[in-house]
């Protein structure tokens, strides 16, 4: 019980890692609200960590409206009394725009995997400053470190970004008692398109470990830096990668 008494906003939790971080969660005594533009899938994930004993509530947000993330921490608060946890999950991956090269493409993975940060970890921070403090884990990636022949230069730009604000974050945010840390997964579903198996195979390839990592993996990352166990670690860069950026 981890997180007992926390509550916890996971965003882009309806699949993949932030599912896998909201049932950690979950599991761990946090009251959760499962955040996603799909509303409906992110209602399934509520239901069943509430079927399995958890307490946790679902929320439909288009990260990058701030007007949305205003009700969002609305509706935690009139749920729950309180916010301590912000996980930044939600992301696109450059292949998920029509053209990633175009401006429509560049500004619509800014908006999502850059813009939603910043509005997520200021109004957060806010709301947790008045209570005694809170813990802030953005999302980033290893493409927030390198580049790549095969990336979209709007994704590594986004992540490099996510990167560099939260330590800006970390130092302003800091007195007010808000941790604010950065994750950084390697490849895994599913971002990573698992049904290419030649995609896949070049990937396990480029990884020391040699298989692509699993989204509980990153989750229990995120399950330290949000508890108090790192109450004293803000500013920093959790690598989860298997190995790839040591290279």
């Amino acid at each position: 019980m981890r997180l007992k008494g926390k509550v916890a906003i996971v965003t882009g939790a309806a699949h993949g890692m932030g599912e896998a971080e909201a049932r950690l969660f979950a599991a761990e005594g946090a009251r959760v609200v499962v955040a996603d533009v799909l509303a409906d899938a992110a209602e399934a994930v509520a239901a069943d960590i509430r079927a399995g004993g958890g307490d946790a509530i679902s929320a439909r947000i288009d990260v990058t409206s701030e007007a949305e993330w205003q009700a969002l921490i609305e509706r935690t608060l009139s749920a729950y009394g309180r916010l301590d946890i912000l996980v930044n999950n939600a992301g696109i991956s450059g292949s998920s725009v029509g053209d990633p090269d175009g401006l429509d493409g560049w500004q619509r993975v800014i908006a999502v995997n850059q813009t939603s940060v910043f509005l997520g970890t200021k109004l957060a921070a806010a709301q947790m400053a008045r209570t005694g403090g809170g813990s802030i884990v953005n999302i980033s990636s290893i493409m927030g470190f390198v580049g790549g022949a095969g990336g979209h230069p709007a994704y590594h730009a986004s992540k490099g970004a996510v990167r560099i604000y939260s330590k800006a974050a970390a130092v302003r945010y800091g007195p007010q008692g808000v941790r604010v840390n950065t994750v950084h997964p390697g490849y895994l579903p599913p971002m990573l398109n698992a049904t290419n198996a030649g995609e896949r195979d070049d990937k396990i390839a480029l990884t020391p470990l040699r298989r692509l990592g699993k989204p509980i993996e990153v989750a229990y990352g995120v399950l330290f830096l949000a508890s108090d166990e790192a109450s004293f670690v803000t500013g920093a860069e959790l690598v989860i990668d298997g190995g790839f950026i040591a290279q």
